[in-house]
C-alpha cells in the first residue's frame, strides 16, 4: 500500500475517530444534561420531602401539645366534677355492667358508717348484705334474705323504680338508679328525712285543721240549732200575738219584735252561708224555675217595706225573653233578695227598678243580664269596690242608720261566681246605684210569645205619676200592638179621655187624684171602657168603695202573664165592671161529718209546744204532745195519730230514732213531718233520708203548719180548716 493511501486511510481513520469522539462528547453532554436535570429534580424532591417532614414534625408537636392540653382539661373537668359530687350531701356512685362499684362520693361511702369494705370494686349484692348484717337499714318484719332478694330484683330491672329505705337512726333515703345502654348504673341516694318529717307535720297540721273545721261546722250547726229554737218562740209568739186584738201602739211593738227576729235569722243565714262558701261546701241544685215569678215573689216580700217609705218597686222584664230556665232558684232568689233588699234599704225616696234583658242562643241557652237600679244614696267612687268585701258597708255618718252584716254582697258575688257569672255595680253618689249580674242559663221551655187580644183593643190610656212605670207599661202595650197615651196624673188623664180609648191602665196611689177616684170620675162622665187598677196594696184597693167601677185590681208590678191573661179576658163587647156574684141566702151550716183528725207533736221545748199549740188552736183537730222520742213511740201506740210532727233533737231518744222505731210498728207508715231547728245545707236531705216525709224548719209558720195538716188529712176525718184561714200576714 502506498504511503499516500496509508496517509489517506489514517486521515480517514482520524476523522472517523474525531467524529466518533464528537458524537460521544455530544452523547456525554446530553447524558450530563439529563443527569443534571435528574439531580435537580431529585434535589427538589428532597427539599420538598424535607419540608413535608418538617411540617409533619410540627403537626406532631402541635398534636402532642393539644393532647397534653386536652388531657389537662379532662383532668381539671374530672377534678371539678368530683369536687362538685363530693360537695353534694346526697350519695352518688357508679357501677359497671358486672355490678361492681367504679367510684362513689364521700356521702355515699359515709352512709355505711365507716365500713372499710365499702370502696371501689365492691359488688352491689355485697352492699345489700352489709346493709342487713350491720343493721344499717330498718327492714321491719321482713326476712333479711327476702329483703335483699327484693332489692336485687329491683336493681336488675331495666328501669328500677325509686325506693325509700329507712335507716336505724330514722333517716329516710330515697334510692334512684339509672341503668345505661352498656349496663353501667348511676346510683343516687337522696336523704329525704326533712321532707318526710315535713310531710308528716303537714299531715298532722291537716288533721288538726280538718278537726278545727269540723269543730267549726259543728259549732255553727249547733249555734244555728240553739238560736233557731228560742227564735221559734220569739217569732212564733209575735205572729200569734199579732192575730189578737191590739192597739196601734201594741201592734207596732209586736211588728218590731217579729221583724227583729226575722232580721236576726237573716244574719244567721248570712253567716252560715259565708262559712259554707269559705269551706267550699256550698252546692248548687239546678232545677226548672220561673224567673219572672221568682222576681215578683221577692217584690211581694219587699213591698211592705217599700210602701212604708213611699217607694215604688218597678219591674221591666224583656217581653221577648222566656221566663222558664234551669238553675238554682233558691240561690238566684237569695242574690236578688240581697240586691233588691239593699236597694229598698238604701233608698229614701224615688223607686227601685228590676230590669231583665238578654239574648237566647242557638243551643237553648240564654245570656241574662239582670240589674237592680235605685234612686238611693249612691256610693262614692272610692268605695265602689269596697261594697263587695266581707263585713263591709259604705260607712259614713249619714248611713250608719242602715244595719246589716255586710255579708250580703260578698255572698252574692261568691254565689254568682259559683254559677259561672259575674256581678258588677255602677253608682253615682247622691243619685243612686245599679247592681247587675250576668248568668248563662239553659231555657226550660220555649217562649209562649204575645197573646191574641180582642180586635177592638187598639188604644190605651196609661196613668201613673212615676215616669219609669209609664214607660214600662207603654213598652208592654206596644209589643201587643196597642197604641198608648201617657199621663202623669188623674187630671191629665181626664183631659186626654176626649180622644177616645179602648182601655185605661191606672196606678192606684197617685197624688191629687188616685186611681179609684179617677175610675169613679170616668164612670160619672159616662165612660164605659174597661179600667184596670195597678196597686202595690191590692187589699186596700179591693176595699175601696169605688172598686165596683173597675174590671180588676192587680198587684203592682204585675207579671206579664197575668196582665196578658186579663187583657185577653176583658170581653170588650160587654163594657163596664165585672158583674157582682149573686149572694145566696144564708143557710145554717151543716154539722161536720166524720171524726176529728188526730195529730201528735213531739217537742221537748215547752215554749215551742206552746207556740205550736197556739198556731193550730183554730183547727178542728185532736192534738197531743210528747216531750221526747220515747214518749212519741208510746203515744203513737196509745193515741193512734193520723200524722206526727217530729222534733229532731230531743233528750232520751231523738226524732230520727223515734221515727225508725215507729216505722217498725203496725200502722207506722203514717206521715211524719220534721219540725226542726236543723236548717243548714244538707240537713233536709239527711232528715228525709232517715224516713221522715216532710221538713219544716224553725221558726215555724202558721200557714206552713196548716198546709201540711190539710195535705195529710185522712179521708175519714173532717176538714180540719173548714171555715177558717191563717192570717194573711203569717202566710
Amino acid at each position: 500500500m502506498s504511503l499516500a493511501n496509508k496517509l489517506a486511510e489514517e486521515r480517514r481513520a482520524r476523522l472517523a475517530a474525531e467524529r466518533l469522539l464528537e458524537l460521544k462528547q455530544a452523547e456525554l453532554f446530553a447524558a450530563n444534561r439529563k443527569l443534571g436535570q435528574h439531580a435537580k429534580q431529585l434535589s427538589d424532591e428532597i427539599t420538598e420531602t424535607r419540608a413535608q417532614v418538617e411540617t409533619i414534625k410540627d403537626e406532631n408537636l402541635r398534636v402532642k401539645s393539644d393532647l397534653t392540653e386536652a388531657r389537662q382539661k379532662i383532668e381539671i373537668a374530672e377534678r371539678r366534677l368530683w369536687l362538685s359530687i363530693e360537695t353534694i350531701q346526697d350519695g352518688f356512685a357508679f357501677f359497671d355492667a358486672d355490678d361492681r362499684m367504679i367510684a362513689a362520693n364521700n356521702a355515699y361511702v359515709g352512709f355505711f358508717d365507716g365500713l372499710e369494705e365499702i370502696q371501689t370494686g365492691i359488688t352491689y349484692p355485697r352492699i345489700l348484705q352489709l346493709l342487713t348484717e350491720e343493721g344499717i337499714v330498718n327492714i321491719g318484719d321482713m326476712n333479711p334474705a327476702e329483703w335483699r332478694a327484693m332489692m336485687m330484683k329491683r336493681w336488675q330491672s331495666p328501669n328500677p323504680e325509686p325506693f325509700v329505705i329507712r335507716t336505724f337512726d330514722d333517716a329516710y333515703i330515697k334510692l334512684i338508679d339509672q341503668r345505661g345502654h352498656g349496663g353501667d348504673v348511676v346510683s343516687l341516694a337522696l336523704n329525704i328525712t326533712a321532707a318526710v318529717r315535713y310531710e308528716s307535720e303537714l299531715r298532722e297540721s291537716r288533721k288538726k285543721a280538718e278537726a278545727a273545721n269540723r269543730a267549726k261546722s259543728a259549732f255553727l250547726a249547733n249555734m244555728s240549732h240553739e238560736i233557731r229554737t228560742p227564735m221559734n218562740g220569739v217569732v212564733g209568739m209575735a205572729e200569734l200575738l199579732s192575730d189578737t186584738r191590739l192597739t196601734e201602739e201594741q201592734q207596732l211593738y209586736v211588728n218590731t219584735i217579729r221583724n227583729s227576729g226575722e232580721a236576726l235569722l237573716v244574719i244567721i243565714n248570712d253567716v252560715l252561708d259565708y262559712s259554707k262558701i269559705e269551706a267550699e261546701k256550698l252546692a248548687l241544685h239546678p232545677e226548672p224555675f220561673d224567673l219572672e215569678r221568682c222576681i215578683h215573689e221577692i217584690v211581694m216580700l219587699l213591698q211592705p217595706a217599700a210602701r212604708d217609705k213611699g217607694l215604688d218597686i218597678l219591674m221591666d222584664y224583656d217581653l221577648f225573653l222566656p221566663t222558664m230556665f234551669v238553675g238554682d232558684p233558691g240561690r238566684i232568689r237569695q242574690v236578688l233578695t240581697n240586691l233588691m233588699g239593699n236597694a229598698v234599704k238604701f233608698t229614701v225616696s224615688g223607686h227601685v227598678l228590676v230590669r231583665v234583658v238578654g239574648m237566647t242562643g242557638d243551643n237553648d241557652e240564654c245570656h241574662l243580664h239582670i240589674t237592680v237600679e235605685d234612686t238611693g244614696i249612691g256610693i262614692p267612687p272610692d268605695k265602689v269596690d269596697h261594697v263587695f268585701g266581707e263585713f263591709n258597708q259604705v260607712e259614713s255618718e249619714r248611713n250608719r242608720q242602715f244595719e246589716g252584716t255586710g255579708l250580703g254582697l260578698a255572698i252574692s258575688r261568691r254565689l254568682i261566681g259559683l254559677m259561672g257569672g259575674n256581678i258588677w255595680v255602677d253608682s253615682e253618689e247622691g243619685r243612686g246605684s245599679s247592681f247587675g249580674f250576668k248568668l248563662v242559663l239553659p231555657v226550660a221551655e220555649a217562649h209562649a210569645g204575645a197573646p191574641v187580644l180582642p180586635a177592638t183593643l187598639r188604644r190605651a190610656l196609661v196613668v201613673d205619676d212615676v215616669e219609669m212605670n209609664r214607660r214600662i207599661l207603654q213598652k208592654q202595650m206596644e209589643v201587643l200592638g196597642i197604641e198608648t197615651v201617657l199621663c202623669d196624673s188623674g187630671a191629665a188623664a181626664l183631659e186626654a179621655l176626649t180622644d177616645g180609648f179602648d182601655l185605661v191602665l191606672s196606678d192606684h196611689n197617685m197624688p191629687g187624684m188616685d186611681g179609684m177616684e179617677l175610675a169613679a170620675t170616668i164612670r160619672a162622665r159616662g165612660g164605659d171602657m174597661p179600667i184596670l187598677i195597678l196597686s202595690s196594696n191590692p187589699t186596700l184597693a179591693e176595699n175601696d168603695p169605688a172598686r165596683a167601677h173597675v174590671q180588676a185590681v192587680m198587684q203592682k208590678p204585675t207579671p206579664r202573664a197575668h196582665l196578658f191573661a186579663r187583657l185577653q179576658g176583658l170581653g170588650l163587647g160587654a163594657s163596664g165592671p165585672e158583674p157582682a156574684q149573686p149572694t145566696q141566702a144564708a143557710t145554717p151550716p151543716a154539722p161536720p161529718a166524720g171524726r176529728k183528725m188526730r195529730v201528735l207533736a213531739a217537742e221537748d221545748n215547752r215554749t215551742n209546744r206552746l207556740v205550736f199549740g197556739k198556731m193550730v188552736q183554730d183547727l178542728d183537730i185532736d192534738l197531743e204532745f210528747a216531750a221526747n222520742g220515747v214518749e212519741a213511740v208510746q203515744q203513737f201506740e196509745s193515741f193512734a195519730p193520723d200524722m206526727i210532727f217530729m222534733d229532731i233533737s230531743m233528750p232520751t231518744m231523738d226524732g230520727k230514732t223515734a221515727t225508725a222505731e215507729i216505722r217498725k210498728l203496725p200502722g207506722g207508715d203514717l206521715p211524719i213531718v220534721a219540725m226542726t231547728a236543723h236548717a243548714m245545707e244538707g240537713d233536709r236531705e239527711t232528715i228525709l233520708a232517715a224516713g221522715l216525709d216532710d221538713y219544716l224548719p224553725k221558726p215555724l209558720r202558721k200557714s206552713a203548719i196548716w198546709a201540711v195538716i190539710a195535705a195529710h188529712c185522712p179521708a175519714d176525718a173532717r176538714d180540719p180548716g173548714a171555715g177558717v184561714q191563717p192570717d194573711a200576714a203569717s202566710a
